[in-house]
């Protein structure tokens, strides 16, 4: 077993991409607002950790705060790549545009209504 190959693990699902948007966006002002307001970096491992513990219970296998950041960076590369190919001027985008330019079946069932 110690000289198999590390395993990859599954891909993440629609739930439990439904699930870190949903709750990222929930906590979105604690975890990513700058300036003298912004939360320390123990509360924002804390609400790394709630959302964790949302995301589990309908993940394919478990995931670490490490994979739920990783899956969030990805998310946004990719919709600044669907921006930046849309408005045709591959420049540092403006504000942040999540959830404007995702896939309908990558929001959450809240704002799918809104499209």
């Amino acid at each position: 077993a110690e000289d198999s190959p590390k395993r990859r693990k599954a891909n993440f699902n629609e739930a439990e991409t439904e699930v870190l948007i949903e709750q990222v966006l929930k906590h979105e002002q604690l975890l990513f607002a700058a300036g003298p307001g912004r939360a320390s970096p123990g509360q924002k491992r804390k609400v790394w950790e709630l959302i964790r513990h949302k995301v589990n219970p309908v993940a394919a296998c478990p995931r670490d705060v490490e994979d739920l950041k990783k899956r969030w960076r990805d998310l946004k590369r990719r919709d600044r790549s669907k921006l930046c190919r849309l408005s045709q001027g591959c420049g540092p985008p403006g504000p942040p545009a999540l959830g404007l330019l995702l896939a309908p079946e990558e929001l959450p069932p809240a704002r799918r209504q809104r499209r």
